[in-house]
């Protein structure tokens, strides 16, 4: 997804301006980009055995860094050069907030990446792969639904990532008490089952994220924090 040349935060008199606060939308939503690769290529390397693949993924977390770092300077040097005030500060501020959200996003690929080489050598495929596939897949279309709003100023959208956090909150439940039975029932399963258990930990903890980065979409948008706020505060700003 690209951040559009037209949209409310490009219309100052200043092009010089205009092009700093695009390519710092871009740069973001590059990195968004590659910690959705990350996280997706960290679950197909547990469920396929690909030790290979895990080991890529997490020679690529330096790079993530690299980017979260890079982004917070030209997000700091847009504040000291230009004073941005009302919805160009939102902006800004959102966006050094929102990238710390996807350089965590980083390391929980970076630690499912690392649970993937350790069962993979395990050699045998444990409980709770189907769990992971489907947590998996609802928390990837979170963070791509969060970013998505992000590149269209959709607070609408952002809503209803931040609904979703609930969903897989119950899921994550489902699974884990699922991982437990597996234990209880030989506790030869017991070391396996809790790496898988991290595994979903790390997946709810995306979503989580996602959650976040959906609030300062709305942050942005509508002008108003609903960070810590009931769902229905969030609502009623989205709303209005």
């Amino acid at each position: 997804m690209a951040a559009k040349k037209d949209d409310v935060y490009g219309d100052h008199i200043s092009n010089r301006f205009n092009d700093e606060l695009l390519a710092l939308k871009t740069r973001f939503l590059k990195m968004g980009g590659l910690v959705e690769t990350q996280i997706d290529s960290a679950v197909k390397a547990l469920i396929d055995g690909d030790g290979h693949l895990a080991e890529e993924i997490r020679a690529k977390d330096k790079l993530v860094d690299r980017m979260e770092m890079d982004i917070d300077e030209e997000a700091m040097l847009i504040i000291a050069r230009r004073q941005p005030t009302a919805r160009d500060l939102r902006l800004v501020i959102s966006v050094i907030r929102m990238v710390a959200d996807l350089e965590r996003v980083g390391d929980e690929a970076k630690k499912i990446a690392k649970f993937a080489i350790k069962l993979t050598e395990e050699g045998q495929a444990p409980q709770g792969y189907v769990e992971v596939r489907n947590i998996g897949a609802h928390v990837m279309g979170m963070l791509h639904d969060s970013l998505d709003a992000f590149a269209r100023l959709d607070s609408e959208q952002a809503l209803r990532v931040m609904k979703e956090d609930k969903r897989v909150d119950e899921e994550y439940q489902a699974a884990a008490r699922t991982l437990l039975t597996f234990m209880m029932e030989d506790p030869r399963n017991i070391p396996r089952c809790m790496s898988v258990m991290w595994v979903l930990r790390a997946l709810e903890r995306v979503g989580d994220h996602a959650c976040n980065i959906a609030e300062n979409v709305i942050f942005m948008v509508k002008g108003e924090d609903v960070r810590h706020t009931p769902m229905e505060e969030a609502e009623r700003v989205v709303g209005r």
